[in-house]
């Protein structure tokens, strides 16, 4: 028995460091999860963990304080997930968390337990960990779903305070007032999501471009937009009218959709076309002299806007300002470069084709930047390197149409993205990230040229592109249930359940009569038909549903009494064959009181056969009850089959004493 209690002891004392190292893990996953740190934070990170978790073990696994120190430090991790994840991961973690918690502190109860003095060590050991498993699972979903329904009746009202102790969820350079050249490269390996896009009955070309940013002074390094002439527009009920009357009244086609910013901590709204009319929660936006939008400040959240642009032919504009052909000392090499491939184009659009076209038939596409910094990253890239991504193709163009007199200016933004056929949203990715060139041509205006290369295409897995999309899927339905659930929404919420609810039940309830008058009818003709045939069934289903019961107990009494006969029998067969032995001395008139042992009972009745067998059966039954002696079960077989058989304890009937 001491060997079985240590045993115990040990595997309590396992199981509980178990269920702290899993939810130490499970609360680091939930913070790595978040996306907010980077690679070497998360190592550094997770070492911290391993090494608290083994010197907690190591030091107090007497005490037990330093499990405290665990538990503490793993609900310091999740709260801080809790307020750095904004994706659909952490309920997955959340859940696991809660599996962990529950484990360590049933583990520790029982660690606690087996520490003691050990007074009663009974049965009930068989299957104990599937058994205990099994509570905690149910607990954490109990757990859980009570979560569930009270985040729906609880919105977050502290959601504004607590997003101020944290930045954007992450940065996209090329999107802000200054951009580096070769910035940009950082990002079009990533597949973080940008934004998604839902159109309202577009049926036109794919891909769009997704304005941004407009740069237009360059000092050899750095785009940087203009700092002056921006105007404020005001917002007034979520609407604002961007475009004039003229420009909304021009014939051409025309596209209305609706966008999901991530917080890529950037103050720029992207548009495709131009936007006439905005739909923003915003009180007011800044609108520059290109015809850029941005807000206030960067979102610490996902910002939801909608909009609609014009897509029809390039509007003539007036010749912008010299600033537009403000170049710094150049290496001489570009500017002659520019004159060989534009001579003998007979217009600036013809000229800015040629370059267009040169660019993207002679250089190479590649995301991977360049291993050291160089003094002109531009005559680099044209005479060295000849590979690079989007952004020195189009600076490069910018660059060698001011060289020959022509305007032009950078512009950044987005291109392409993935249908979701889930959501019916499109993807747009980090990835999607672009810049292209906007040149002033006489008699349109500006006009888009993209001078980079096709990439190559990336190819993915059906298996791994259909994962994706689901689990974007799920991210906006996290997004918009969860992370933007606030009182308005729950409100919405409301209504729509109450106004579902009305309408349902009066379906239901018109289903309800018409289905019953239905089966009226059918019922009526099938009784005409076959009542006979179904009163005869309902006959017998009674008869069965009286039977069954005493059947079934008949034949799990007689199968456990033939094991106990072939020497198979266990302790819980006593208490079977002593009820037997009570039920023959019930029929004979002698009911055992419930105050009354065994031993008393016996001792009660008169003397005769019956008593004496009852005597020793009795014996025979504590050797196998409380003794665990097997051998006892043939002996208590032997008496019983007698006293069925014996003569009745006395002529008196009524209550042994």
């Amino acid at each position: 028995m001491a060997s079985r209690i240590a045993d115990a002891s040990r595997l309590a004392e396992r199981f509980h460091q178990v269920s702290l190292a899993g939810l130490a893990l499970s609360g680091y996953l939930a913070l790595a999860g978040s996306g907010f740190f980077d690679l070497l934070s998360m190592a550094l990170g997770a070492a911290g963990v391993v090494f608290l978790i083994a010197v907690s073990t190591f030091l107090t696994s007497r005490t037990g304080r330093g499990f405290v120190f665990i538990q503490a430090f793993a609900c310091l991790e999740l709260l801080a997930a809790a307020l750095l994840s904004e994706g659909w991961s952490f309920m997955l973690y959340l859940a696991i968390f809660v599996f962990f918690l529950l484990a360590a502190q049933a583990g520790g109860e029982i660690r606690r337990s087996s520490r003691g003095r050990a007074v009663v060590a009974g049965g009930g050991a068989r299957g104990f960990h599937l058994r205990l498993g099994g509570l905690i699972a149910c607990a954490g979903i109990g757990i859980l779903a009570l979560t569930a329904a009270l985040f729906f009746v609880l919105p977050r009202t502290a959601s504004a305070a607590l997003q101020r102790l944290v930045s954007g969820r992450y940065y996209l350079p090329g999107f802000s007032g200054e951009v580096r050249l070769g910035q940009m490269g950082a990002i079009l390996n990533r597949d973080t999501p940008a934004m998604h896009i839902r159109t309202a009955g577009w049926s036109g070309p794919q891909p769009l471009r997704w304005r941004g940013a407009v740069l237009t002074s360059f000092d050899g390094r750095n785009w940087r937009a203009p700092e002056s002439g921006e105007r404020v527009i005001q917002v007034s009920e979520g609407r604002s009218i961007l475009a004039e009357d003229d420009q909304r009244r021009r014939p051409g086609a025309r596209i209305t959709y609706e966008i999901q910013l991530e917080a890529i901590n950037s103050d720029v709204l992207f548009f495709a076309g131009v936007p006439e009319v905005l739909w923003i929660g915003m009180p007011r936006v800044r609108e520059s002299p290109a015809q850029t939008y941005q807000i206030e400040a960067a979102p610490r959240r996902r910002l939801r806007y909608g909009a609609i642009s014009y897509l029809g032919e390039y509007r003539p504009s007036p010749a912008p300002p010299d600033g537009y052909l403000e170049l710094p000392a150049l290496d001489r090499r570009i500017t002659a470069l520019a004159r060989e491939v534009t001579s003998g184009q007979p217009s600036d659009e013809a000229r800015a084709r040629a370059l267009e076209s040169y660019l993207a038939r002679t250089f190479g596409y590649t995301t991977d930047l360049p291993r050291e910094d160089v003094p002109d990253p531009l005559a680099h890239f044209l005479f060295e390197r000849r590979a690079g991504h989007c952004e020195y193709f189009a600076s490069a163009m910018a660059v060698m149409l001011r060289s020959i007199g022509i305007p032009s200016r950078l512009v950044t933004g987005f291109v392409g993205g993935q249908l979701n056929p889930v959501t019916g949203w499109r993807l747009v990715r980090a990835s999607d990230a672009h810049a292209w060139v906007e040149a002033w041509i006489g008699g349109r205006g500006w006009t888009v040229f993209d001078p980079t290369p096709a990439g190559r295409a990336r190819r993915e897995a059906p298996l791994l592109a259909r994962f994706r999309m689901y689990a974007d899927a799920a991210q906006m339905f996290w997004q918009d249930w969860v992370v933007d659930y606030d009182l308005e929404r729950q409100i919405g919420l409301a209504a729509r359940m109450q106004g579902s609810g009305r309408v349902a039940g009066e379906r239901w309830l018109e289903g309800f009569r018409l289905g019953f008058l239905r089966w009226q009818g059918v019922a009526a003709r099938a009784l005409r038909v076959h009542g006979l045939q179904a009163l005869a069934v309902c006959l017998l289903a009674a008869a069965l549903c009286l039977v069954a019961p005493k059947a079934g107990r008949f034949y799990r009494y007689r199968r456990r009494f033939r094991k106990a006969q072939s020497g198979s029998a266990v302790a819980s067969d006593a208490s079977l064959l002593y009820r037997r032995m009570l039920e023959v001395f019930r029929r004979r008139g002698y009911q055992k009181p419930a105050w009354a042992t065994p031993g008393e009972f016996v001792s009660g009745l008169p003397p005769s056969e019956a008593a004496e067998l009852a005597a020793g059966l009795t014996a025979a039954y504590h050797e196998l009850r409380y003794g665990g002696r097997t051998e006892a079960a043939a002996r208590m077989i032997a008496f019983l089959e007698r006293l069925e058989h014996a003569a009745p304890a006395g002529s008196g009937r009524g209550t042994a004493a």
